[in-house]
């Protein structure tokens, strides 16, 4: 009983919420997908990728201070990546009967996230040493766009991409929060976000823009952008990621709620809506279009509902069961 209570204080709530409100995002941005010709679910896409990533990794970033070792990190994210990859081969070949190879350099959908959080923690003691690192990584992120690397390959456009935002994460102290959480009033939080939702609902609807700009992925050539022009936009978008970020920071609630059981589970909710997002997006092409505010709200509420159910135990325990493996 003590220790249970020593877990429930020792447990950030404010990033327990913050985290259930993200991997809810994660979900429902994959499946907004499928409302292609929905004004609502289009612009939430634009909302929801502007920011849930960079916000992830920025949280990751937070909780990454201490150094992991390497056997550590093989366990919790080397091991789920390749048990992951081979499930989706299986899925694809057997159920999706599509075509496709155990390319395990070049993650499957949604595992990008494990290979980039392995390659960020294993570098990042080392690159701390260097000065002005920051912005080195913020130079690189920019860099990476007009490399012409693939854009798959180990996620490295992504890894360079997202980087600052982990860095930031770890140079991010909890008093420093705290201090922003009582000079930033939360009214004018909300205004300011209100207005940057606003910014880009206009940027989404004229489709002055492509989301793809925050997906960190993707080249300038294949944005049909500049170098000049793809540098000025990602760096608008590395301002857009980290505003909202921070402005989420000071609006959400730093006490215990419903939601922070979720919070404590997302990698299994992050990790098994993948499989399920592919089989449902294999059939896509099937669905009617959704076009009224009613459908919107229904795909809204089934990605609440999976992303309940995925944050069950069940899910946890395969997952800690798959990071054990191997361990004496």
């Amino acid at each position: 009983m003590n220790k249970i209570c020593t877990e429930q204080k020792s447990r950030d709530y404010l990033f327990d919420n913050y985290k259930a409100l993200l991997i809810f995002l994660v979900v429902l941005g994959h499946f907004a997908e499928a409302g292609k010709g929905n004004e609502i679910l289009h612009c939430l896409k634009w909302l929801i990728f502007s920011f849930h990533m960079p916000a992830f990794i920025f949280i990751s970033g937070y909780f990454s201070k201490k150094k992991t070792s390497f056997i550590q990190l093989v366990r919790k994210l080397a091991v789920p990546y390749l048990v992951f990859e081979v499930l989706y081969y299986l899925l694809y070949i057997f159920i999706l009967h599509k075509e496709t190879r155990l390319y395990l350099l070049y993650p499957k959908f949604t595992l990008w996230y494990l290979m980039a959080l392995f390659v960020w923690k294993l570098a990042t003691p080392l690159v701390m040493k260097i000065p002005f690192h920051l912005v080195f990584a913020v130079a690189a992120g920019l860099w990476v766009g007009s490399s012409g690397l693939d854009d798959n390959f180990l996620s490295i456009p992504r890894i360079l991409a997202f980087y600052p935002f982990f860095l930031l994460g770890v140079h991010t102290k909890r008093e420093q929060v705290a201090k922003l959480r009582e000079k930033l009033p939360q009214k004018a939080a909300a205004a300011i976000l209100a207005v940057i939702g606003a910014g880009l609902s206009v940027i989404a609807v004229k489709k002055i823009l492509v989301p793809q700009v925050f997906y960190g992925r993707f080249d300038y050539h294949y944005l049909q952008e500049g170098v000049l022009e793809g540098i000025l936009i990602r760096a608008a978008c590395y301002g857009i990621s980290l505003a909202i970020t921070v402005l989420l920071l000071a609006l959400l609630p730093a006490g215990r709620t419903r939601f922070c059981l979720l919070g404590e589970r997302t990698m299994a909710v992050y990790l098994f809506h993948g499989l399920i997002c592919v089989c449902v997006k294999a059939g896509w092409h099937q669905l009617p279009p959704m076009n009224t505010v009613l459908e919107a709200a229904l795909l809204i509420g089934i990605s609440a509902a999976l992303t309940y159910v995925l944050s069950r135990k069940c899910f946890t325990d395969v997952l800690n069961k798959i990071t054990r493996i191997g361990q004496s």
